[in-house]
């Protein structure tokens, strides 16, 4: 038997634990909920709340230093996800959509850009989208379908 499958949590800002923690029991896999303050997690022998210090990426730096191949990472954070995509791991971002080889590349540009968009603006702007019904149902399948190639 390989080792179980790991869900990385990049949990500040995450608008998706609940929906991990669903998934997660029905694939028994392990689940770690990062973050720099305490969150309250479900009581289970499988999920495990890590408590970082509140060092500049101190969560982005522990969850890096854990992706391997038999683990997939639920972030926002571009840098953290080629940082994890390096190590093998799978990524995906809180909508579904996955970071990989070939998007990681564009993300990392496009991110460049809007910050130096942001930084001409003076604070003025819109930031993401409000998050949907379509995405958290797009989350909800795009991590069942990873969990499911990872148990093969």
């Amino acid at each position: 038997m390989s080792d179980p499958v790991t869900i990385l949590v990049d949990a500040d800002a995450c608008p998706v634990k609940e929906e991990v923690y669903r998934v997660a029991q029905r694939h028994k896999a392990h689940v770690r909920v990062v973050s720099n303050s305490p969150f309250r997690v479900p009581v289970s022998e499988r999920v495990k709340r890590v408590v970082v210090s509140d060092g500049f990426d101190a969560a982005d730096d522990w969850i890096a230093d854990n992706a391997g191949p038999r683990s997939v990472v639920i972030t926002a954070d571009i840098l953290l996800a080629e940082r994890c995509l390096k190590a093998g791991a799978n990524v995906l971002r809180h909508n579904g959509k996955p970071f990989d080889a070939a998007s990681i590349g564009s993300a990392i540009a496009t991110r460049a850009i809007m910050e130096d968009l942001r930084a001409g603006m003076d604070g003025v702007g819109g930031g993401p989208p409000p998050f949907s019904k379509a995405d958290r149902s797009n989350f909800l399948q795009a991590l069942d379908r990873v969990l499911v190639k990872l148990g093969k």
